[in-house]
């Protein structure tokens, strides 16, 4: 039987009691709320922390808003109240599209956009969903809030920006007029990791593409943005001519490896096929709007 190497166990009461664990405690501390990610990890003794600090009573770390401009998501919001979030399938679909092809009910019962982010898996569908949205995070510590957009946050695989003595606290989507946005994924099977995938999003202005988000999953070290794919949509009119370009720039940005899941030609051939598919969504849920 696979178990965990030692460790201690505190549950934190607030956020400042949660940093003040951090703090204490130091670096072999870890944040537990899911655990779908962690646990498995500590099992095989790839992740052996001496302390871990359980977040799930942090109800004031669960909930989505709009306001201002932008909707925020507190990083103990499960995945379940991502996907059956109103406000998000409406203004935000890229979200509720990922949410339907992540795991299954159990994972997504518990499960949260903060230990998603903050595992980054570079597999793992929000982190690619959260860069095609332009979204940023926001990341506190003894000394305040850090706000960073996603290409700072994530500093590699299973890394981030995310310090000693720090937490994830909150994520941002910009909200503008106009704007759609898909996810695509193709797995081997329902719930699974991801094959490869892609998230765009699209925001109309005047007739044309005013800005474009365009990012990848499974394809790459990390979560791929594509700023070639950004740019060569920004001021355009949207065409199939357009997207097919912005798809090829797509499929020449990623990176993917042979592995179980597939030979690395075929991953960079669904770059490409996903990245159209996702635009032309994106661009049809823009357009309704701009109607």
């Amino acid at each position: 039987m696979q178990v965990p190497a030692p460790f201690e166990y505190e549950r934190a009461t607030s956020v400042d009691h949660a940093l003040a664990l951090l703090q204490r405690l130091g670096p072999e501390a870890r944040i537990i709320a899911g655990g779908h990610s962690l646990l498995p990890m500590m099992k095989l003794r790839l992740a052996a922390p001496e302390h871990l600090i359980d977040i799930n009573d942090l109800a004031d770390l669960a909930y989505i808003t709009e306001g201002e401009g932008e909707i925020r998501v507190g990083a103990l919001t499960r995945h379940r109240e991502l996907l059956e979030s109103d406000l998000l399938r409406e203004r935000l679909p890229i979200i509720t599209d990922a949410e339907e092809v992540i795991a299954d009910p159990v994972v997504r019962n518990r499960g949260t956009i903060g230990g998603a982010l903050c595992q980054a898996d570079p597999a793992e569908d929000l982190s690619s969903v959260c860069a095609a949205a332009h979204a940023s995070v926001v990341i506190r510590g003894a000394s305040g809030d850090r706000v960073l957009n996603m290409a700072d946050f994530h500093r590699g695989p299973y890394e981030t920006a995310v310090g000693e003595g720090e937490m994830l606290v909150e994520i941002r989507f910009p909200v503008r007029p106009h704007g759609g946005s898909a996810y695509e994924k193709v797995e081997r099977r329902r719930g699974d990791w991801a094959i490869a995938a892609a998230g765009a999003s699209i925001w109309m202005a005047n007739g044309t593409i005013g800005q474009a988000g365009v990012a990848l999953t499974a394809v790459g070290a990390h979560e791929v943005t594509v700023p070639a794919a950004e740019q060569a949509l920004a001021g355009e009119t949207p065409s199939e001519e357009l997207f097919v370009r912005a798809a090829d720039l797509a499929a020449e940005a990623c990176s993917p490896t042979d592995d179980q899941r597939g030979p690395a030609d075929y991953k960079r051939h669904l770059a490409r096929e996903l990245t159209l598919r996702c635009l032309r969504r994106a661009a049809a849920r823009a357009l309704s709007q701009h109607a």
